[in-house]
C-alpha cells in the first residue's frame, strides 16, 4: 500500500494537472488542502478543477462548505482525517495536493497550543478592524512580529487577525508556532514540491490570471459583491475586482493588481513551503523520477 502522497507548491504551479497524472496512474483519489476551493462559490477565481476532471478522478474537498461558514484549518484537519481513514480502510490511494500550507501542516502534525487562545480576543480584533481599519492592525503586528510581516498577505484582515490573536493570547510572536519542530506526520506520508524557475511561475501566473477573465471571473465576482464582507472573499482575485465594481479603480488596474498579488501570494507560498515542511522537490514534467520515488517508499 502507497503512503498518502503530498503535492505541495504554489499558485500556478502545475499541481493540478500532476495530482491528475498521479491519481489516475495508481487509481487514486484526490483529497484538496487548497482552502479556496473549499467553497461552492469560488470557482473561475480558485483555478478550481473543473467538471471533466471531477469527473475523470474521485475528489474530497472541493465545493464542500459555503462562503458564509468558513472553514478553519483545525476543522479541515477532523475532516480531512476522518476521510483518509475511511479510504484507506478501502485499500485507497490518496493524494493530497493544495498550496494552503497551513492546512496541510495542520492535517500532517495537528495544530499545537496556538490554536487555543481566549475567544474574546477574535472578538476584541473584529471590533478593532471595524473601528480603525486594517492600518491599524497592520501596524500592531508590524511592531510585535517583524519576522511574520515580512511573509503575511498583509491586506487579508483574516491573516492579520490570526497573528494577532495568537501573539495577544500566548504572547510570544506568531512566528514562533510556525518554527517549530513538527512530530512525525499522523499517517505514512510522501511531500512531494514543485520546482520550477520564478521567471516560468510567473508567466504561468500571468497567462492563468488572463484565462480567468477569458472565463467570466468578472461575472463571478460580481455576483459575490454582496458578500464581500466575508472572510474567504478577501483573496487576490477577488477583492481587486470589487474595487473595480465600486468604480475605484479601472478594469485593466485590478487585473494587473491580480497579477502583481498573486505572484506575491506565490512568492510567500515557495518561501513558507521552505521553511516549513521537508518536501522533496520534482519539476511536474519529470513524471519517472517521481513515479520512481513513490514505488520506491511504499510501505
Amino acid at each position: 500500500m502507497l503512503p498518502l502522497i503530498c503535492i505541495a507548491g504554489p499558485t500556478a504551479s502545475g499541481k493540478t494537472s500532476l495530482a491528475i497524472k498521479l491519481a489516475e496512474h495508481f487509481n487514486a483519489e484526490i483529497l484538496s488542502f487548497d482552502s479556496r476551493q473549499f467553497y461552492s462559490e469560488l470557482n473561475i477565481g480558485t483555478a478550481k478543477p473543473d467538471a471533466d476532471l471531477l469527473m475523470r478522478v474521485p475528489h474530497h474537498f472541493i465545493n464542500c462548505g459555503s462562503i458564509h461558514e468558513p472553514i478553519s484549518a483545525g476543522a479541515f484537519s477532523r475532516a480531512a482525517r476522518k476521510c483518509i481513514a475511511t479510504l484507506q480502510a478501502q485499500q485507497k490511494t490518496i493524494i493530497a495536493v493544495g498550496g494552503s500550507g497551513l492546512y496541510l501542516k495542520a492535517l500532517l502534525y495537528g495544530l499545537d497550543d496556538m490554536a487555543t487562545v481566549d475567544p474574546t480576543i477574535r472578538q476584541e480584533l473584529i471590533q478593532q478592524y471595524s473601528q480603525f481599519g486594517i492600518q491599524y492592525l497592520q501596524t500592531e503586528l508590524a511592531k510585535a512580529d517583524p519576522k511574520y510581516w515580512k511573509q503575511v498577505d498583509k491586506h487579508n484582515p483574516q491573516r492579520v487577525m490570526r497573528a494577532l490573536e495568537i501573539i495577544r493570547g500566548t504572547g510570544k510572536p506568531y512566528s514562533h508556532f510556525l518554527q517549530q519542530t513538527a512530530p512525525a506526520p499522523f499517517t505514512p506520508a510522501l511531500l512531494l514540491g514543485i520546482e520550477l524557475s520564478r521567471e516560468k511561475l510567473y508567466v504561468q501566473i500571468n497567462a492563468r490570471v488572463d484565462h480567468m477573465i477569458k472565463a467570466g471571473l468578472l461575472d463571478e465576482v460580481r455576483a459575490l459583491l454582496p458578500f464581500q464582507h466575508l472572510g474567504p472573499l478577501k483573496t487576490v482575485g477577488y477583492r481587486e475586482l470589487f474595487l473595480y465594481l465600486q468604480n475605484q479603480c479601472s478594469l485593466n488596474q485590478a487585473i494587473e493588481a491580480i497579477k502583481q498579488h498573486t505572484r506575491h501570494y506565490a512568492k510567500r507560498q515557495i518561501t513558507w513551503f521552505k521553511n516549513q515542511m521537508p518536501l522533496n522537490y520534482f519539476k511536474t514534467d519529470d513524471l519517472n523520477a517521481i513515479l520512481n520515488y513513490i514505488n520506491q517508499n511504499a510501505v
